[in-house]
């Protein structure tokens, strides 16, 4: 069977969740991304169905409000913008430690920039 991009980051989620649990100390940051658009979600408890607390993407309000012309979330300033307001909304809730799911994409460019602006807007990983 020939594997595409996308099957092999379904093997390598698969390989980083087994690693990787939120619980409701520290929920878990999940981070999806399209060739348009990043996606930031903080799921709590693991164990059970997965419980969504907080989402945030470059499609929202808040985002579109905020950002500059040459920051979309097809780009790293984009994203590193789309992780910020993340952490911001997280800080109103009182969250503050997560752990980090890079849903299988290597950490460079986009996703790691979502994570960088994620610390900066007070998150720890």
């Amino acid at each position: 069977m020939k594997r595409n991009a996308e099957t092999k980051r379904k093997i390598r989620h698969a390989r980083v969740r087994k690693k990787v649990k939120g619980n409701a100390e520290r929920p878990r940051l999940v981070i999806y991304r399209s060739l348009k658009h990043i996606y930031g979600s903080l799921v709590i408890d693991d164990v059970r169905p997965n419980k969504v607390i907080l989402t945030f993407s470059s499609l929202s309000k808040q985002f579109r409000n905020s950002a500059k012309p040459d920051e979309k979330g097809g780009n790293v300033k984009g994203a590193f913008l789309a992780g910020k307001l993340l952490a911001e909304n997280a800080r109103k809730m009182d969250i503050k430690d997560v752990v980090f799911d890079r849903g299988g994409y290597r950490y460079g460019g986009r996703v790691k920039a979502f994570a960088d602006g994620a610390r900066q807007g007070g998150l720890q990983f």
